[in-house]
């Protein structure tokens, strides 16, 4: 069962290869504003420029938080291409956990499988006839920077080619590279959502007051500043003694 707020725009948009996830120009790169002309919508999480595949967007803050922010277990899926043939102990590794320079990964799903059938890469992934390949279902809840590529290169099968085919229950079923389409919230992120907007609103607000008191004891009857001063002695110099 899936329900939405009218005031949500939810969006699914299948990532081309070299393609900014933002809209902002950066030294002439394609970026998301040539692909998608909907206002007031912004991605919820990012996709590498040299990644394909499932990016959501929205026009809610307190969605994109929800789906971009690890702490809330939204896991994502890759099928990932792989050089050589994976082996068990690898695909175990990537299980685990693997050792990243900004800490150990947390427990994934990690599994061999059959190459997809997907849409031809502009540029084509390059061929070596010597060198097989693999491919692999990855299924993360966290987000450091090019993780997947790193995890792979960890156990030694860096990674050739990096789509992400889903995002919770969020998938690229249907859509060719750089096309898009809306859609729902599943009911219990709705409620999820509902839930975070009632705990913002009952959070009493607290207002900071700018004016210093202008005594530190209170007690005190006369400004500082209107106090006696000490007579102070004459100083002395060595030829004065």
């Amino acid at each position: 069962m899936t329900n939405t707020k009218p005031d949500i725009d939810l969006i699914l948009f299948n990532k081309p290869f070299q393609v900014l996830s933002q809209f902002s120009a950066h030294e002439g790169k394609d970026t998301l504003a040539n692909w998608i002309s909907i206002p007031g919508v912004y991605a919820a999480g990012r996709l590498d420029y040299d990644s394909e595949g499932l990016m959501i967007l929205t026009n809610h803050g307190g969605l994109q938080a929800l789906i971009a922010n690890p702490k809330h277990k939204l896991t994502k899926t890759y099928w990932v291409q792989v050089e050589g043939e994976i082996h068990a102990e690898a695909l175990r590794s990537l299980c685990e956990g693997v050792v990243l320079k900004d800490g150990k990964t947390k427990p994934a799903t990690a599994t061999l499988m059959e190459q997809p059938e997907l849409w031809p890469r502009n540029p084509p992934v390059r061929y070596r006839a010597n060198i097989p390949t693999s491919w692999i279902s990855l299924t993360i809840s966290e987000g450091k920077n090019r993780q997947v590529r790193r995890m792979t290169a960890a156990v030694g099968f860096p990674t050739l080619r990096l789509i992400r085919a889903a995002i919770g229950s969020w998938t690229i079923a249907g859509l060719l590279p750089g096309e898009w389409m809306r859609s729902e919230l599943p009911q219990t992120m709705v409620k999820q959502l509902e839930k975070n907007e009632a705990r913002n609103k009952a959070r009493p607000t607290k207002i900071k007051s700018k004016v210093k008191p202008a005594f530190k004891n209170h007690s005190q009857k006369t400004h500082p500043a209107t106090k006696a001063r000490r007579p102070t002695k004459p100083r002395t110099h060595k030829t004065d003694r």
